[in-house]
């Protein structure tokens, strides 16, 4: 009777044992995402499309939580804590990143790009591997690069179709030498200020227009306001899913190969996304009287040349630059 009480002791140790083992093997690893964003936005919706992959490809080793709407803190705030590994990932915005690293500047240039199809070669082949894995030194690795859409031109009195037309016009640009020296060489004033302050300006008539994508421009009812979409296309800004260092070294190089490669795959959803958002967006503003203009931007690139050179400052600028445009 003893040992066979023993026996059913020493089967419940195993038992238990082996089920302590096997939740220890099948234990998911949670993957906090900083976003700055809403869940309806293109780029949340493919970092859950990244996560379901992830989690399939590891037999549920590792899953994404996705914290949007700044819920983890700004940009700034957010990059900082990949960096110390309090977080494992984040989207930013590239000029952030060209603090540590000026190349970045290259993927950010007005006019670099000749079409979101020429975006998305760059961002889904394989010629900015170097350059992401340049800030493993500063804590962090860029795992690949979002589309934000073609930043275009909209005004409140009348279209933009030439470098005439914006002469004399004040439109708003993001807080950055850079954009207001771009709308310069594109024949207007930048005023920078802030995104919460634009409708108004432009409705009291501190601002003629403002600049951004046409999800932007629906989503704050700009065209209440601007209801001249013109398609200059000058600006395509980049936003880089950056990752811990600590933490990604910490997966086997067979998991890292996963993330990496399934990354390059929600970069190609994110796109496509983004275009049927893009659709839905600017038929809702051209029900609510906005009229969009299609453009030549072939003289607004031209006379953005000068700009680009003087931001090009290196060899390995030059050389990013060079590669980029062949490609189009």
């Amino acid at each position: 009777m003893f040992n066979i009480k023993l026996n059913k002791l020493f089967q419940s140790i195993i038992i238990s044992g082996g089920l302590s083992l096997a939740l220890t093997a099948n234990a998911v690893t949670e993957l906090k995402v900083a976003f700055n964003q809403s869940d309806k936005h293109p780029q949340y919706k493919a970092l859950q499309y990244l996560s379901e992959n992830l989690s399939e490809q590891t037999d549920g080793r590792y899953n994404l939580n996705i914290y949007p709407n700044e819920l983890l803190g700004a940009q700034r705030a957010s990059l900082e804590l990949v960096q110390n590994g309090a977080i494992q990932m984040a989207i930013v915005a590239n000029p952030l990143v060209e603090n540590y690293d000026k190349t970045f500047s290259v993927i950010g240039l007005p006019y670099i790009y000749s079409s979101l199809e020429h975006q998305e070669k760059v961002f889904t082949g394989n010629i900015l591997d170097e350059l992401f894995s340049s800030t493993k030194k500063f804590g962090f690795e860029v795992l690949g690069v979002y589309t934000a859409g073609a930043r275009s031109i909209y005004t409140k009195k009348s279209p933009v179709n030439s470098i005439a037309d914006l002469k004399g016009l004040k439109i708003r640009v993001m807080q950055s030498d850079t954009m207001t020296k771009m709308l310069s060489c594109m024949g207007g004033t930048g005023v920078p200020m802030n995104q919460g302050e634009v409708y108004t300006a432009i409705q009291q008539g501190v601002l003629d227009g403002a600049e951004n994508n046409e999800i932007t421009y629906m989503d704050l009812k700009q065209y209440e306001v601007a209801p001249y979409y013109s398609r200059t296309k000058h600006l395509m800004v980049p936003d880089l899913l950056v990752v811990s260092e600590q933490f990604l070294s910490s997966m086997s190089p067979d998991d890292q190969a996963i993330l990496k490669n399934l990354v390059k795959d929600s970069i190609n959803k994110e796109y496509q996304l983004w275009r049927e958002q893009v659709v839905v967006a600017e038929q809702f503003a051209k029900d609510k009287g906005a009229e969009f203009v299609e453009v030549d931007i072939k003289p607004f690139q031209d006379s953005c040349k000068n700009l680009q050179s003087e931001l090009i400052n290196n060899d390995s600028q030059k050389s990013l630059y060079n590669t980029i445009i062949s490609l189009n």
